[in-house]
């Protein structure tokens, strides 16, 4: 039987591939394709928007009831209204959208008590192992080691540094006792840029289509570590959320990350 889907900023570059990707995997049935009332592509149908077959689904800015589960890949600005339609209708949530603010991230928690809630900065399998292993390589290192982090993203992306990247920070700083997020240090300029013991260098890359690199250095004096992730396409991303909201039906109200879904300790 398949899962009833809501898709929410279906027209976006990665609600398309929610909702191809969606309807080419067979497991979901998309009963929702939200959007802004005042976006180009509203009213049209959502599976010719996202370059597929015509699903029959006009994209809207109206919530169905009923479904089983919500993805929401859209931006800040839409993120409040999608959680309080969730916590209305009971609908699971798998949230991606990065750059929230903190009161935006308590109301997610505060809704994880009432609807399971998946949310993280990156969906991708890979992305999430190497989440899990910064820490750790930086903590079996120790402090003799030089930490940098580099992200790339295409021209269009708007906040920087990533979520993603922002991620990898914490998850360093969490292993290693350095405070978040004091130790970072974005970029380095002018004519005393020494680096500072224990700092983590960030820096952020804007530049044609890149869908997303995200590169740790590990340096001290003779070698370097380099752990890097690199997605060939949004599809990753996509794949990760579609299998995350899978995950999500057979789960209790509770907020819960990518690392539950993969069973990464």
């Amino acid at each position: 039987m398949k899962s009833k889907l809501i898709v929410v900023g279906a027209a976006g570059r990665m609600g398309r591939r929610i909702v191809a990707l969606a309807m080419e995997s067979g497991r979901f049935e998309i009963v929702g394709a939200v959007e802004k009332a005042d976006n180009p592509e509203t009213g049209k149908d959502a599976g010719l928007v996202a370059g597929g077959e015509r699903l029959g689904l006009v994209l809207s800015d109206s919530w169905p009831a009923g479904a089983d589960v919500a993805i929401d890949f859209s931006s800040p600005e839409a993120a409040d209204n999608t959680v309080e339609q969730c916590v209305k209708n009971g609908t699971p949530l798998v949230i991606g959208t990065t750059s929230l603010a903190v009161e935006q991230q308590d109301a997610i928690k505060a809704a994880a008590v009432k609807i399971p809630i998946i949310y993280g900065t990156n969906m991708s399998v890979g992305m999430n192992v190497l989440f899990s292993l910064v820490g750790k390589v930086a903590a079996m290192l120790g402090e003799e080691y030089d930490i940098e982090i580099i992200e790339e993203h295409h021209r269009f992306k708007k906040d920087a540094p990533s979520g993603s990247a922002l991620t990898l920070a914490q998850n360093i700083c969490k292993a290693t006792g350095r405070p978040y997020p004091d130790s970072l240090t974005p970029g380095r300029s002018g004519k005393d840029a020494l680096r500072k013991k224990g700092e983590i260098g960030m820096h952020a890359v804007r530049a044609g289509d890149i869908t997303g690199v995200h590169s740790v250095i590990y340096g001290t004096l003779g070698e370097t570590i380099t752990l890097n992730h690199t997605a060939h396409s949004r599809d990753t991303f996509v794949r990760g959320a579609l299998r995350a909201a899978q995950w999500l039906l057979h789960n209790p109200p509770a907020l819960y990350a990518m690392s539950d879904v993969l069973g990464i300790k």
